[in-house]
């Protein structure tokens, strides 16, 4: 055997692999690479005991759990969990508002960090850089309690800071707490300030990834910088922003129950724009006390986030294989 086919250890393997079965090539690869599993293991443990066992109390979702009971003496029901939420008046307002409010949320959040990232690319000096970065993050730390409070200061009708101007020019004070149809556009923008700032790191690392001499080349055939922004920039940025759309497209039927919950809290007159699943089956929870209905209401959740991951891959895979998960 010559030089070049021992220089190349996938030559050696793919004869093995003909001769050998799934099983063999399985435990020819781990002793293959069995430092860099071995560097993999602590991190692989961790998942298969927070991430992967915890998935056997699914099966709650189809009992009526009764915490004395457990989980193997509580008795089967089949899909009767579920009734609770299909059975509702409200099922389709929730699960509008629910898509709604997070498509707004992603497709602006995603704008807003892209932006953000060329913006804090495109400044010169170096500390000017490091003080607008640290700005921007900073929202991402606080609790959505404390926003809360602070939104309370800005739309109560008497005496919060949006109506104080208004009524300097004359204007009546607007009942943001009594009128639902403002409520989207109040949770995007909270949305965009508390996270894009800190969305925009990725998108940063991949521009300072770029190789600057393609921006050199740029330069020399004259092309400004927003042309360099242009031509360069985003195009580069693609696959990335494709990669975390399909993540993020995984939770649209999650609602940021936090957030919402937080600044909206127990308020029906905001439930029409509002309302979103979590905060449905949580206030139903509060009320029935039946853990049986809220994983059963999980589980539908993480079953159409998985199917819509897999569907938005598969798109992206034939536009743009590079931007592909798997």
């Amino acid at each position: 055997m010559n030089e070049t086919a021992i220089s190349r250890p996938e030559q050696l393997y793919q004869p093995y692999r003909k001769k050998r079965s799934l099983i063999g090539v399985f435990f020819y690869e781990l002793y293959r690479n069995k430092f860099l599993y071995f560097l993999a293991l602590p991190g692989m443990i961790w998942f298969f005991i927070f991430a992967y066992l915890p998935m056997g109390g699914i099966v709650i979702a189809f009992q009526d759990f009764k915490v004395m009971k457990g989980i193997t003496g509580s008795e089967f029901v089949g899909l009767k969990n579920f009734k609770f939420f299909f059975q509702s008046d409200d099922w389709i307002r929730i699960v509008t508002n629910t898509v709604f409010l997070n498509v707004l949320f992603i497709a602006f959040n995603t704008l807003a960090a892209v932006a953000i990232a060329i913006m804090v690319t495109e400044m010169g000096g170096k500390w000017y850089k490091k003080i607008t970065q640290s700005v921007m993050i900073l929202p991402h730390f606080l609790s959505w309690t404390v926003v809360a409070m602070f939104v309370m200061a800005f739309v109560a009708t008497d005496g919060g800071f949006i109506n104080q101007i208004l009524s300097m020019f004359g204007v009546e004070p607007i009942k943001f707490l009594s009128s639902p149809k403002y409520w989207p556009f109040i949770l995007v923008l909270l949305k965009i300030w508390h996270g894009a700032g800190f969305g925009s790191i990725v998108y940063m690392a991949t521009i300072s990834g770029i190789n600057p001499e393609i921006y050199e080349s740029a330069s020399i055939d004259g092309a400004s910088r927003f042309q360099k922004i242009r031509y360069i920039t985003l195009p580069l940025l693609r696959p990335t922003v494709i990669l975390l759309l399909i993540l993020a497209v995984g939770g649209i039927f999650n609602g940021d129950f936090g957030m919402i919950y937080a600044i909206i809290g127990s308020n029906p007159p905001l439930y029409p724009t509002t309302d979103v699943i979590d905060t449905y089956v949580f206030r139903g929870m509060m009320e029935l006390g039946d853990m049986s209905m809220s994983a059963a209401i999980g589980f539908l959740q993480s079953v159409v986030g998985f199917i819509l991951v897999v569907s938005v891959n598969a798109i992206a895979k034939k536009v743009a294989p590079d931007s592909a998960i798997f």
